[in-house]
């Protein structure tokens, strides 16, 4: 995907292109689909799909402010996916994949990348597969996004001199993974708390019982 200054980028790959491959954004794009919901992950936990983030969890989790994330959020740049806010009193709830694009967010503005570029992004990483996710990397000169899906791609930019920042969003997938583990959720079917595995707690209550 190469993301231009405009907002938009260019056409659909062709079959044997090296890439990195342009994508169609900006207006015209397809509206994001809902996250799809299994019931539960094997053993009896809810599935990564079914498990909602409060604000400061997702805060928390990507690295940023409350006042990042509402400001973010009231803008459009990243809404929550999974319950946005209805007024005083709801709470919004961010799913997963939110998360992981906040964090993706804050690293392109800390770099300095043009929000514009930032937004085409957002949309792209939203409406893509959690498969071709894993497997992609995002590289920038400042002005210019691209999209890389193979190690050949990243190499083709870094040689032409286009590429200077890159975020392996696998990377940044794995990240978020391990501190929302430690961190509770909220189950989008029931609302039940999912409470999160924290090491530091589990060592004490061992010591705890150990005495």
């Amino acid at each position: 995907m190469r993301i231009t200054g405009d907002g938009t980028t260019g056409g659909i790959p062709v079959r044997g292109e090296a890439g990195p491959y342009p994508l169609r954004g900006g207006a015209g794009a397809a509206r994001r689909q809902p996250e799809s919901t299994p019931v539960a992950a094997a053993g009896g936990e809810p599935a990564p799909e079914q498990v909602g983030y409060r604000g400061p969890t997702a805060c928390a989790a990507a690295g940023i402010t409350y006042r990042q994330l509402d400001y973010w959020a009231r803008t459009g740049l990243v809404e929550p996916s999974v319950r946005p806010a209805y007024g005083s009193g709801t709470q919004r709830l961010y799913s997963f994949r939110d998360v992981v694009v906040l964090k993706i967010v804050k690293r392109f503005l800390d770099t300095g990348v043009a929000l514009q570029n930032i937004r085409t992004a957002v949309q792209h990483l939203h409406d893509r597969d959690f498969a071709d996710l894993e497997r992609m990397t995002l590289m920038s000169d400042g002005a210019t996004v691209y999209e890389c899906t193979s190690s050949d791609q990243v190499v083709s930019l870094l040689q032409g001199g286009q590429g200077i920042f890159g975020i392996a969003v696998g990377v940044v997938w794995r990240d978020v993974e391990k501190a929302l583990s430690q961190l509770h959720g909220e189950r989008v079917d029931t609302g039940e708390t999912v409470v999160g595995h924290n090491p530091a707690d589990e060592l004490a209550a061992r010591r705890n019982r150990a005495v």
